[in-house]
């Protein structure tokens, strides 16, 4: 899958895929999410986010996903 929106770049953040252009972590728009931010409160946090890339940084997060073998955490609530 292609995603010009999401790079990685060794240079920039140890290469961990930003939103192209930024410093923004896909890992740090998933947190932000995942612990109940809504996009609104993203892009008011971070001018340089769009809508697109928000949506870019979750597909590509479900892309890496399928290619993964996912353990269970213990102790982590299902």
């Amino acid at each position: 899958m292609e995603n010009k929106l999401i790079v990685s770049d060794p240079r920039v953040m140890m290469g961990k895929p930003v939103v192209a252009g930024t410093r923004i972590t896909v890992e740090l728009i998933l947190e932000k999410l995942a612990a109940g931010e809504k996009p609104e409160q993203l892009l008011d946090a971070h001018p340089r986010l769009t809508r697109p890339a928000i949506s870019a940084a979750l597909a590509f997060a479900a892309e890496a996903l399928k290619a993964d073998v996912v353990y269970p955490v213990p102790g982590f609530a299902q």
